[in-house]
């Protein structure tokens, strides 16, 4: 998908809305983006199934815990099919108190979207730790591009 296409631009929104939600710390506005069965797993592989109950879970989380702040360079945005689309990205966070991005949270969003009745939806989001396998320079550099982007 080419970055003029109606849908890349509609699937970089969907993102962003979801890193704005997370960034509020509203279960509410991060769930409002997904599918009523969509599903979330987290960095430490946690699978959150249905709209509801990932507000919930996202509520009590935000409650609970003083949560970074996320930033998120989409790498790519491809159609798979008519109605679905895959957003590939990157994202760092930003402790609470911090001045930058910790590279031992940065992570790699893979992201399927839905559209319903004209709208798209996310109906999984999966979260990747990114490691690299060790390999510092490309931790590096993910690191200076998410400094960059914030």
């Amino acid at each position: 998908m080419s970055a003029g296409h109606p849908q890349d631009t509609q699937i970089r929104a969907l993102y962003a809305r979801y890193l704005a939600g997370w960034n509020q710390r509203s279960g509410v506005t991060v769930s409002s983006v997904f599918a009523d069965d969509g599903e979330l797993i987290d960095l430490d592989g946690t699978l959150r199934s249905g709209r509801l109950s990932i507000a919930a879970d996202m509520r009590r989380m935000f409650a609970e815990h003083a949560t970074p702040t996320f930033v998120g360079v989409v790498r790519s945005v491809r159609r798979l099919a008519d109605g679905v689309v895959m957003l590939h990205a990157v994202a760092g966070m930003v402790p609470p108190g911090a001045d930058g991005v910790d590279p031992s949270l940065h992570t790699v969003h893979a992201l399927t979207a839905v559209e319903d009745a004209g709208r798209w939806k996310i109906a999984l989001l999966q979260s990747t730790p990114a490691r690299y396998g060790g390999r510092a320079d490309a931790l590096a550099a993910l690191t200076a591009e998410l400094e960059a982007a914030r």
